[in-house]
């Protein structure tokens, strides 16, 4: 990963923070993103702390074009290109009943799919000036056809289908220019702090839920393939 260029979104807390911690100590120059500036900048002093330099926060709202465009404008004048584009911001919305979520709350769950088109779009220049580009999604088992082990409600089913419809077509049609498009469809997981110390005592035997590190582990394995190899798809079996 060393000298890798990583833009990660989301990675304020959760598994985007994981992300961009994971990339950071392997060597990358991570460029961090969450809605709130303050969120991102958690992270990047997180990274500072572990003694990487080579960290950049930006504030960015992927549903919100004009932040994702000042995002990109951002990372530009950082860096001439960009290695790796992270997908991985997206609006969660616990299961309840379709009739009582909040119809804001509805709209911006579903909104997370058009934010990765966005982002995709904006980010592509600085891709395409790579000698190694990748576009990496974390979809979810949410998108797989009767998948019903997710508690997430069915706006969130539906941004992930999204995502995963989008980033399929995507793969076809930037193959001719080299660039790889990798979509991941986890189940739920385990995220667990990569800073802390349950982080290399984690129990990963069958028995046990996936964990961010196996999942982390499976980003950086796609992303370190030779230029031939192209998977396109990372599908995971649901725990029991």
């Amino acid at each position: 990963m060393e000298n890798l260029r990583v833009v990660i979104t989301g990675a304020a807390r959760d598994f985007g923070r994981t992300l961009a911690i994971v990339f950071a100590r392997q060597g990358a120059e991570v460029f961090l993103s969450a809605r709130s500036l303050e969120g991102a900048r958690r992270t990047e002093q997180e990274i500072r702390d572990l003694g990487s330099d080579r960290v950049h926060a930006f504030a960015c709202d992927i549903t919100d074009p004009e932040s994702v465009r000042a995002f990109a404008d951002g990372v530009r004048e950082k860096a001439g290109a960009v290695d790796v584009l992270l997908n991985n911001g997206a609006n969660w919305l616990e299961s309840e009943d379709l009739t009582t979520a909040d119809d804001a709350d509805i709209l911006a769950t579903t909104a997370s799919a058009g934010g990765t088109v966005l982002m995709v779009k904006h980010f592509l220049p600085l891709l395409r000036a790579s000698q190694r580009p990748d576009i990496v999604t974390l979809v979810s088992a949410a998108a797989t056809p009767n998948y019903t082990g997710c508690a997430g409600h069915e706006a969130f089913y539906a941004a992930k289908g999204g995502q995963a419809a989008f980033t399929g077509i995507l793969s076809k049609r930037l193959r001719a220019e080299g660039i790889r498009v990798i979509s991941l469809f986890p189940p739920d997981f385990d995220n667990i702090d990569p800073l802390s110390p349950a982080w290399e005592g984690a129990s990963r035997t069958p028995k046990d839920t996936l964990t961010a590190q196996s999942l982390a582990e499976c980003v950086t394995f796609a992303v370190n393939q030779p230029r031939d190899c192209f998977l396109s798809q990372l599908h995971f079996e649901p725990g029991h």
